[in-house]
């Protein structure tokens, strides 16, 4: 008689499949909770320790680790010590194991205390896992509910599973005892720089395709901590694609950066628009007139409710994605006149703490730059008056997001031109100042993500209105750049802060 090993934390769909086993003429063995469910729903069941003659002990920690059941699962079929070894040990074959583990994904943000977590590592069930597994030449192993289907129509239509399946289901095992073991070493360690560097992600869906159309892509998400694009709701609208995981990523961040009521406008991971105001409405038509041009099928962010009034605002225009952490009723009905906008509600805050580039070949890590302007050095003989130092520290936080080298020229508290992108600094500075006085030419101040290597931006700014600067300095030349703002009457502060961003 065949044999099937089953013990899941999840119990989703496992009666079905135990039925199904029984009437196949597998005898079923199973653990504790496992036993006791699938006892009370009539289903004849093998408590382990009657299988292997030895009592679960240490509070149920150690009830597979047994021979008979190791034995059962390792032993190949096709050498003929293994399987005289155990006949000699009066040790069965097990021709399948069904284990889900325990939840420690699902426990990692309940902030449970450590003695806690510790009993949530499971041991057994990966154990058995791995070793069916390795021997999947002989055995099934299902490791995830939603092969339960596929196993059930093999078995139905072949007699067993094909070798080819059971290979797929191995290799799955690997796959999630490698995340599962991940997880728990990131609980552990709590070291953002490892010696050997693990994460655990999980596929929601296969995206339509990349970046460009010829590309695969896919979108997963973190199991061990939650953020803002993990457990998105998406209220209306087509689905989601990879530019716009990446656009939504930006703009969120960039409004997060503010406390006041902010919106910003992204297109092609680059903010285009950014503006604080005295509500939504108000802070999205400033941030509109920032780049009318570019806004169009733009992602756009808020860091308050969208209500009524700044919905009627958006359908004027065409916008791929409206995010934001909520809606009012009004405002759904009023956008779902949009079929195809996407409307996005976040329900987690910001928690990435590294970022992970790709090189081929390798992996580059670093920290997320969460750095703001807590103090700053006045270097010009004139200081900027407090209008001045709000504006200044205003687009200082929005060019930290801007593609390198990057500038941006505000006023008002809303960003009126945006330099990002270019080779040299020079081009990003006539860029965000020519944007910016097609609005207004008064009350202008311009920050940049890292220090001038001439005093060119410092001439090109005063002889464009620019009142005030804000850069982090460094430059063996800054002594230029200083007495160019002390000639033109210019305040300049220091940040010692630069926001590269490639």
């Amino acid at each position: 008689m065949k044999k099937a090993l089953i013990s899941v934390s999840d119990k989703t769909n496992i009666i079905d499949l135990s039925i199904f086993l029984k009437s196949q003429g597998y005898e079923i063995i199973s653990t504790g909770g496992t036993y006791k469910y699938l006892k009370s729903n009539n289903i004849q069941v093998t408590e382990i320790s009657d299988y292997t003659h030895f009592p679960e002990i240490l509070d149920g920690r150690v009830k597979t680790l047994h021979p008979t059941i190791h034995g059962g699962i390792l032993a190949s079929r096709t050498k003929e010590d293994h399987i005289q070894s155990i006949h000699n040990l009066k040790i069965d074959t097990i021709d399948m194991v069904v284990v889900n583990l325990y939840p420690f994904f699902d426990k990692l943000n309940e902030g449970l205390p450590e003695s806690e977590m510790i009993e949530f590592i499971d041991i057994g069930g990966p154990a058995m896992l791995r070793s069916a597994a390795k021997n999947f030449h002989s055995v099934t192993v299902v490791s995830q509910i939603e092969d339960y289907a596929l196993v059930i129509k093999e078995i139905k239509k072949e007699g067993d599973t094909s070798q080819n399946t059971r290979k797929w289901l191995a290799g799955k095992v690997f796959n999630l005892t490698s995340c599962y073991d991940a997880a728990i070493a990131n609980y552990l360690l709590r070291d953002d720089y490892p010696h050997y560097l693990t994460t655990s992600f999980e596929k929601v869906e296969d995206l339509r395709y990349g970046e460009n159309p010829h590309q695969k892509a896919a979108f997963y998400i973190d199991k061990t901590k939650n953020g803002a694009m993990k457990d998105l709701e998406q209220l209306q609208g087509k689905e989601l694609s990879f530019n716009n995981f990446r656009d939504m990523d930006m703009a969120y961040k960039v409004v997060n950066e503010f406390s006041e009521t902010c919106c910003c406008a992204v297109k092609h991971s680059t903010p285009c628009g950014v503006a604080l105001g005295k509500n939504s409405a108000d802070a999205y038509q400033k941030t509109f007139q920032c780049d009318p041009i570019s806004i169009f099928g733009g992602i756009i962010a808020f860091n308050r409710s969208v209500d009524e009034n700044t919905a009627r605002l958006l359908v004027t225009v065409f916008l791929e994605i409206v995010i934001a952490p909520s809606f009012t009723g009004e405002a759904l009905q009023i956008l779902s006149t949009k079929k195809s906008l996407r409307v996005i509600k976040v329900n987690n805050s910001l928690t990435d703490s590294i970022e992970l580039v790709k090189v081929d070949g390798g992996l580059l890590v670093q920290d997320v730059d969460h750095a703001t302007v807590n103090d700053f050095k006045q270097v010009t003989n004139t200081a900027p008056n407090q209008k001045q130092l709000e504006n200044l520290i205003f687009a200082q936080k929005i060019v930290k997001h801007a593609k390198s080298n990057a500038i941006v020229v505000a006023s008002e508290l809303q960003a009126l031109g945006i330099g990002s992108g270019q080779t040299n600094r020079i081009w990003a500075a006539q860029q965000a100042i020519e944007r910016a006085k097609e609005k207004r030419t008064d009350n202008l101040v311009l920050a940049s993500d890292a220090f001038f290597p001439f005093r060119d931006v410092v001439d090109t700014a005063a002889k464009n209105g620019i009142q005030a600067i804000i850069q982090p300095g460094g430059s063996l030349r800054d002594k230029e750049s200083i007495d160019a703002c002390n000639e033109y009457n210019i305040p300049m502060i220091f940040t010692g802060i630069r926001h590269f961003k490639h």
